[in-house]
């Protein structure tokens, strides 16, 4: 059996950093990542880029060596992706006591603690994102001091649009926080850590402005009154209902574990049969839900966040639908990216 020696550059400068002799040819790219951890320890496996050209797409962890366009002695482009951080993010609490064994990150000593601790990969679940728009809408609910004028400290709204809205927000964010515990399968094990700080800035801030205007002593009800807020109750629960079953049949496609990639088609479910007409139906829904909660409030601060998120979720949509096309020859031509037949 011949065997790979594997040399890799820095994709930026072009020096060698890493040398691996007598490399298997059924190796994959996640190996030889361990490997060269091994030699690099401040870059852990999934802090790795590795490509077959310095301005390339990241190969894939499950790519095999001898099915790359390489010759026996394969050169690869490493770049550093930055810290990175679990989707699920914990406490530090029980590291010690789990931190023997952590292959995703190639630690597997007690010396990894500190690498740990630095870029804040965890254990115990709480998840950053979307909790702190749930405490940071209810703050603004309760009218805790600071917020408005004394006189209105824990004070309530008259108003049951209101009440309602605070509903329908916190329903929102602890459905996504149960669907990140028990629905989602991420295809990465890690994020970015910039990325965390950048999408708090997104959530919490938006959070803080709708909430501050829709419980705001001084707010004002839609102008068609009841007529209008059950409408937009109606939108919003049959598009998070749509959501969550997108989501559902998103994660029956992956086995536990896998990073296999199949064409979502339509369930029995009604709410996936969208799925005949967009790529992302997940993104379509989300969008529905925000169209009808701005349409509940009569709130800018929420259009605006609304529109913001469209913008974001078309380019994800537009993404994703690229990718599919470009991976499925079959794939169903009449698909359009996040809005059917228009977008």
């Amino acid at each position: 059996m011949k065997h790979y020696e594997v040399e890799i550059l820095d994709a930026k400068t072009k020096d060698k950093l890493c040398f691996l002799d007598k490399v298997e040819p059924n190796a994959t790219i996640g190996e030889i990542k361990s490997m060269f951890h091994k030699s690099h320890p401040q870059w852990y496996p999934a802090r790795q880029s590795i490509r077959l050209d310095p301005k390339g797409k990241s190969l894939k962890d499950e790519d095999v060596l001898q099915h790359l366009p390489v010759g026996t002695t394969a050169t690869f482009y490493f770049r550093d992706l930055g810290a990175q951080i679990s989707w699920v993010t914990v406490s530090t609490t029980h590291l010690q006591a789990n931190i023997s064994v952590i292959p995703q990150y190639g630690l597997t000593e007690p010396a990894g603690l500190g690498l740990l601790t630095s870029h804040f990969i965890f254990f115990q679940v709480f998840l950053t994102e979307y909790t702190g728009p749930l405490v940071i809408y209810l703050m603004f609910y309760f009218r805790v001091p600071f917020i408005y004028a004394p006189k209105y400290d824990f004070t309530t709204s008259k108003h049951w649009v209101v009440h309602l809205a605070c509903m329908c927000h916190s329903f929102h964010y602890v459905k996504r926080l149960l669907e990140t515990l028990f629905v989602h399968r991420f295809s990465h094990g890690t994020m970015p850590l910039r990325n965390i700080f950048k999408n708090c800035t997104y959530y919490w801030g938006f959070a803080a402005w709708m909430a501050y205007y829709i419980n705001h002593p001084l707010y004002t009800p839609p102008i068609y009154g009841e007529q209008q807020i059950r409408l937009a109750l109606i939108v919003f629960l049959f598009c998070q209902i749509g959501n969550f079953s997108i989501h559902v049949a998103l994660r029956n496609l992956r086995p536990p574990g896998s990073k296999t990639r199949k064409i979502p088609y339509p369930t029995k479910n009604p709410f996936t049969w969208i799925f005949l007409l967009v790529s992302c139906p997940n993104y379509t829904y989300e969008l529905g839900s925000w169209l009808g909660f701005t349409l509940m409030t009569q709130c800018l601060p929420v259009a605006f966040f609304t529109l913001v998120g469209f913008i974001q979720m078309t380019v994800w949509a537009k993404g994703k639908h690229r990718s599919y096309l470009k991976e499925f020859r079959d794939y169903p031509p009449l698909r359009s990216p996040i809005l059917p037949f228009v977008l």
